[in-house]
């Protein structure tokens, strides 16, 4: 399955009429699609671009840039071992080529399961607690070896699954959002502007009236 279910269509619609601009629901529609198949197929991409009304091309240049979103089929578990200088010195390379050794594949690689893809990451902004690892970007630090074979035992026979979700699921809680609760969705050309902007503006044209040697209308009434 690539294109959205029926249920995961409503659900994009209903996305959709959270932005001002269709458009601006790309990468929400895109988690959507990877929380359904696990990954951003091409159909998918085609058919959020028809939903948002862009192009599957800006679709693809939008999700390409975030690592988050893969491009092809993983693992049930995307276990990223950082080995970034903090990491590196409390011995995340160890810890990779430890995890190498115990899955049996090497970075990018998927077991044959299809439990498993093993990553090399950068830093994953846990530098206090190193060597640090994710697991469909839930957090395990300060890893041993010993640690990291218990961890994916548990992964292995379902005892963290109330934990770590399959990949692509960012919560397990999701929003839910009344039309009455949606807030501020005019297109942005017919908004107010806010008084702070509009007093930040103020006194940005204040100051360069004050460079330029006019006078100033900051202050006034507008």
């Amino acid at each position: 399955m690539s294109r959205f279910s029926p249920a995961n269509l409503r659900l994009a619609q209903e996305i959709i009429r959270r932005y001002p601009v269709a458009k601006s629901a790309t990468i929400p529609l895109c988690h959507l699609a990877q929380e359904q198949d696990g990954y951003l197929a091409d159909d998918s991409m085609a058919q959020i671009a028809e939903l948002v009304g862009c192009s599957s091309a800006e679709v693809l240049g939008t999700a390409s840039f975030y690592e988050m979103f893969k491009m092809h089929s993983v693992g049930k578990f995307c276990l990223g071992v950082c080995t970034n200088i903090s990491c590196q010195l409390l011995g995340g390379e160890e810890l990779l080529e430890h995890a190498e050794q115990t899955l049996g594949i090497r970075p990018g690689g998927t077991t044959a399961d299809g439990l498993f893809t093993l990553e090399d990451v950068e830093c994953i902004a846990a530098c206090t607690e190193a060597p640090a690892v994710q697991v469909n970007y839930r957090y395990f630090h300060r890893l041993t070896p010993q640690d990291l074979d218990q961890l994916i035992e548990e992964l292995r026979s379902g005892a963290l699954d109330d934990v770590v979700p399959a990949h692509g699921t960012l919560g397990k809680v999701r929003q839910d959002l009344g039309e009455d609760r949606i807030a501020n969705i005019t297109p942005p050309e017919d908004q107010i502007e806010p008084v702070w902007l509009r007093r930040h503006r103020e006194l940005a044209e204040a100051a360069a009236a004050a460079d330029a040697g006019t006078p100033s209308t900051a202050g006034t009434n507008s």
